[in-house]
């Protein structure tokens, strides 16, 4: 009786549940190093399933996913190199720009002077020079980590279209299997679903597509019109283009400014249009995208992004406000089957 009672804390029930954490939690320490390439894996996977649903009624869904993940080894992994590669050429140019102080302050104030402008743009630099340095220092060191840890990049990239193709093949059977497993009625899981579902599409179609269109038309215009470092000033411009309130301006208005003080009227007056043309494609571009989804909002946004880029790095740009509203959701349909459960016991 007394060795009974001594183990009869330790149920099948229990054990069980002990067996399948201990798994679970050496799992996440297995897929943690490559967590972001697991991440960008699935939100390629995502935003290809469309395709991938039309094609599978001609084609057999094996062959219609190995199609598409080739399709991103040649249409994102490769162009994501080239760009990691040329982000980090400028970052250093710019941190040896910096620690030179060779931004050419002399001709500018001059040029200010001209126009009746008197500005001590040195001293200004001069006081926030360790900010700035530092700023792009850290900048350089981080992009310079990912391009030296090269085999440790096409491992990740590796994992990334592995994901997407076994997400692609066997996406809805994962799905059908979450279902299965999780003990939560499928109404209630249904409507989770639909509603993670309108977030993805709004945080990474909607937010993330809209950012991408005003990013590569700004990055060309750079491009045209001779500035240094576009690839560094695209990726800024996409950063915050992702932001409400914030957008694409705060780095194409500068630049106008800057256009004119060099005595290049024609380009800044060109710049400031098509600038402000993209700027406000924003109010039609993205509710078109996201179909005036009300699935996030400002807060969501802006803390997801930039917390999202600390804790997940760039993937995090787009899950951030994912996770967030998801976890909102989460709390709702956790009240929702509350107060069922209360009525229900009336």
């Amino acid at each position: 009786m007394d060795t009974d009672d001594r183990d009869s804390w330790l149920t099948e029930e229990k054990a069980i549940l002990l067996l399948t954490a201990g798994i679970v939690i050496l799992s996440i320490l297995v897929i943690l190093p490559y967590l972001q390439y697991v991440l960008f894996g699935i939100i390629f996977a995502y935003v290809l399933s469309p395709i991938h649903q039309r094609l599978v009624n001609h084609i057999r869904p094996d062959l219609s996913a190995l199609l598409l993940t080739i399709l991103t080894v040649f249409g994102v992994a490769i162009p994501l190199v080239y760009l990691l590669s040329r982000l980090a050429q400028e970052a250093f140019a710019l941190a040896q720009t910096v620690q030179n102080g060779d931004f050419g302050i002399a001709e500018i104030e001059e040029r200010l002077l001209e126009l009746g402008i008197e500005a001590d743009i040195q001293a200004v630099l001069q006081d926030n020079r360790e900010m700035i340095e530092t700023a792009a220092e850290m900048l350089a060191f981080r992009i310079g980590q990912t391009i030296q840890s090269l085999p440790n990049l096409f491992i990740g990239l590796t994992i990334t279209l592995f994901v997407v193709f076994v997400m692609l093949r066997d996406g809805e059977r994962l799905v059908r299997w979450t279902r299965a497993v999780v003990p939560i009625r499928n109404e209630l899981q249904r409507e989770f679903h639909q509603r993670v579902d309108r977030l993805m599409r709004a945080s990474i179609i909607g937010n993330g597509g809209a950012a991408l269109i005003q990013a590569v038309a700004l990055g060309v215009a750079f491009l045209l019109l001779g500035f240094n470092n576009v690839v560094l000033l695209t990726v800024l411009t996409f950063i915050l283009a992702m932001l409400p309130l914030v957008g694409a301006f705060v780095v194409w208005l500068p630049l106008v400014g800057y256009l004119f003080v060099l005595g290049r009227p024609t380009a800044g007056a060109a710049l400031f249009v098509f600038g402000t043309l993209v700027s406000v494609s924003d109010f039609y571009t993205r509710p078109v995208i996201i179909g005036h989804s009300g699935a996030l909002n400002s807060a969501v946004i802006v803390v997801g992004v930039f917390g999202g880029l600390v804790v997940f790095g760039p993937v995090g740009l787009l899950i951030g406000p994912v996770i967030l509203g998801a976890a909102k959701i989460a709390l709702e349909t956790l009240v929702h089957a509350r107060d069922e459960e209360f009525k229900s016991t009336q």
